[in-house]
């Protein structure tokens, strides 16, 4: 296997491993020789004390213990600290999303220390850009988008509102048992709200067919939808296998699926005909104020048109003509007193008794089982939640479902979680596979501290993700540098021991806002319906509605945060989608880091790419003082966090002579405004160059 270059020596080995534990799965599933219900997921979360050291000095907090514990008995030292020019960079992009300004490198790197770095840590999470951030990394596991998908693709009305939930929930800190309860049961709660009737806009956001060939099982794909999702997203379990039959390795019979569609049962989708409709948001008893409003306003209506529909004789009458002034002015004099409410998009659950749910024999909705009540997967739990006790308004099924996933005592909720953040700092979780804790999932790299960090997490942290990100961060074991060692890289390719920091290429949302951030162009706007990229006319022409299916591009509106682009299923923005965007029509773990042609393309080729790089260059020319040598100072600063070189800077230099030198031997006739834009397209190429480098679009 010589002739097979290192990467795909690296992917083939990971493909062979994969069939490997499939193989021995099946062998053991056919066999009865596994218990699935002692796989290590479905175990109590265990409390192991941090582990002895022989390096008593390396470790900061205890998960670099269980890290360097692990590296010495292999005969491993700790990696070595990453350069402190570097490590800013790093905690900058991944809890904003944007590089240190140049203020911040020279305030830091006056005189950098690792507590200094703590403090810049704890500032970061206080900004509003670390819920854009992370809220996205959320909207991927949620399958976010903005329309239904199939053929006609219709937006879905006012959904834009879950995501700013979402980004506000991170900015707020809200501890995660309550941010899980909201958006499965929101509406149940006691305490119900506009914003937690926001939040359960979660149930909501998958594709759906307006106009189904068969709407009983499209019925039960929505519901297939509703439970994949949040088994996934919140257990880390694939119980959507077992929908036609037993699952074929976790302990999750069929049953056990249907008797979780048996929660989500009574949710109904508003809509008239094939238009998604949307509901007010507001408390219970705004919510009640507006429905007796419109009550009143219909009676009035009726009244008017019984009045305009009375014989010809009488509808001549001046006194009905009054009266019918009267009443429009009772009805706008109700709709000035109580004002509509906001709209907001998530799913109903009207107070009638909850429909039967039966199994579904080969998952055929016309060949009908037994009926089955609601139940969380057995194997999870010995006793199952309440689910008689129903909310005021609803059948409360939901919100049983809910506090059961956010108990403490639930082995896996918080080990997920855990494992999400750890995976967005690290390129790649505890446990590999993110969605799926089964026995097809792969086993943790290093389970005393997964469950430590999850103990920790629920007891210690609250629930709280800023503090779980202080703890993380402030490891040594986040702080190690990048370098290859070829020793340890032959024994430990994967980097499964943490000895370095992995390399990663930042996610298409990370690259376009350093991009803005950098030129000057960032807009700032949060919260709000969405805004529009460039899209191509070409694009646009291989869609059924090319005229109508994009808004008129307006550059400010669209020089805002990336997570605010509008996302339709049918018409991924090509920049997002060449750049690897997640799938939007199931829960996203993880992204795809794919290395094509196109990228290359787009970042150098693309309308985008270039016009930052213009912009960039008017900043350089704005601040960057006259000479050119302070000019590349400072877009070498703004792009990659340091000072060029002596060798790139006299590239550079050299580079911009060239293009600012217009002038054939001999020719004196090139005006002052022809040598100024040559200049100026000098400095946009050399822009276009930085956003182009690998350093720009790695964090460090």
């Amino acid at each position: 296997m010589n002739h097979i270059a290192k990467p795909n020596r690296v992917r083939l080995r990971q493909t062979l491993m994969g069939a490997g534990r499939l193989l021995i799965a099946v062998i053991l599933f056919e066999s009865g020789q596994a218990d699935e219900s002692l796989h290590w997921a479905f175990q109590p979360i265990a409390t192991p004390p941090p582990p002895p050291t022989a390096d008593r000095r390396w470790a900061r907090n205890p998960i670099d213990q269980f890290v360097l514990s692990k590296l010495e008995q292999h005969g491993w030292s700790a990696g070595t600290h990453a350069p402190w020019p570097a490590l800013l960079r790093r905690v900058h992009l991944d809890l904003t999303g944007f590089p240190p300004t140049p203020e911040e490198q020279s305030t830091f790197l006056f005189e950098p220390s690792d507590a200094k770095l703590d403090q810049v840590i704890e500032e970061l999470l206080c900004r509003p850009t670390y819920g854009e951030r992370w809220g996205r990394h959320w909207l991927d596991v949620a399958r976010y988008a903005e329309s239904n998908g199939y053929e006609r693709d219709a937006t879905k009305p006012f959904v834009w509102r879950y995501r700013d939930y979402v980004i506000d929930a991170f900015n707020r800190d809200k501890p995660i048992d309550r941010f899980i309860v909201e958006q499965l049961a929101g509406d149940e709660l006691p305490d119900a709200s506009a914003e937690s009737l926001v939040a359960t806009g979660f149930l909501r956001l998958g594709h759906w067919d307006d106009e189904p060939a068969d709407p009983a099982t499209d019925r039960f794909d929505q519901l297939d939808d509703i439970v994949s999702t949040t088994s996934s997203a919140f257990l880390g379990i694939t119980l959507g296998c077992a929908r036609c039959h037993d699952h074929k390795f976790d302990p999750f019979p069929t049953r056990d699926y249907y008797s979780m569609v048996a929660i989500f049962n009574p949710l109904q989708r508003p809509r008239n005909g094939r238009t998604e409709l949307a509901l007010p948001v507001g408390t219970p008893e705004q919510i009640a104020e507006e429905q007796d409003r419109n009550a009143q306003m219909a009676q009035l209506t009726e009244r008017i048109e019984s009045l305009k529909k009375a014989p010809s004789q009488e509808s001549d009458s001046p006194a009905n003509q009054e009266t019918i002034a009267i009443l429009q002015g009772e009805i706008e004099a109700l709709r000035h007193k109580k004002p509509d409410l906001p709209r907001g998009y998530f799913m109903q659950e009207p107070a009638s008794p909850p429909p039967a749910t039966h199994v579904l024999l080969r998952g055929n909705p016309g060949n009908r089982g037994d009926e089955v009540f609601p139940a969380v997967p057995s194997v999870l739990t010995r006793k199952q939640p309440d689910f008689e006790v129903s909310a005021e308004h609803s059948s409360g099924r939901r919100l049983a479902l809910a506090r059961w996933i956010a108990s403490p005592r639930n082995p896996l909720t918080a080990r997920v979680w855990v494992n999400r953040i750890w995976q967005q700092h690290f390129a790649a979780g505890l446990v590999r596979t993110p969605n799926d804790f089964g026995t097809l999932g792969t086993k943790p790299t290093h389970p005393e501290l997964l469950d430590w960090l999850a103990h920790w997490f629920v007891h210690e942290g609250e629930w709280s993700l800023k503090r779980l990100h202080q703890l993380i961060l402030s490891s040594n074991t986040y702080r190690v540098g990048r370098n290859l060692d070829p020793d340890r890289s032959a024994q430990d390719p994967d980097n499964l021991l943490l000895w370095r920091m992995p390399y990663r290429r930042l996610e298409v949302e990370a690259i376009r806002d350093s991009m803005l951030s950098v030129s000057g162009q960032l807009n700032r706007l949060m919260r709000g319906p969405s805004m529009y990229p460039s899209v191509s006319r070409q694009a646009l022409e291989g869609h059924s509605d090319p005229n109508q299916v994009w808004e008129p591009f307006d550059e400010r509106s669209a020089s805002r945060r990336t997570v605010y682009a509008f996302v339709k299923r049918s018409l991924i923005v090509p920049m997002l989608e060449v750049l690897d965007l997640c799938e939007t029509t199931q829960s996203a773990s993880q992204r795809m880091v794919t290395t094509i042609a196109p990228q290359a393309l787009t970042l150098f080729n693309g309308d985008f790419a270039n016009r930052q790089a213009h912009h960039l260059a008017r900043r350089l020319v704005r601040e960057g003082g006259q000479t050119a040598e302070a000019r590349i100072d400072l877009a070498y600063r703004l792009a990659l966090c340091r000072p060029p070189s002596p060798s790139e800077k006299a590239a550079m230099l050299k580079f911009l002579a060239d293009a600012a030198d217009t002038r054939e031997d001999g020719d004196t006739s090139k005006s002052t405004s022809t040598q100024d834009s040559s200049e100026h397209a000098g400095l946009t190429q050399m822009c276009r160059v930085l956003f182009n480098l690998n350093e720009f679009v790695y964090p460090d």
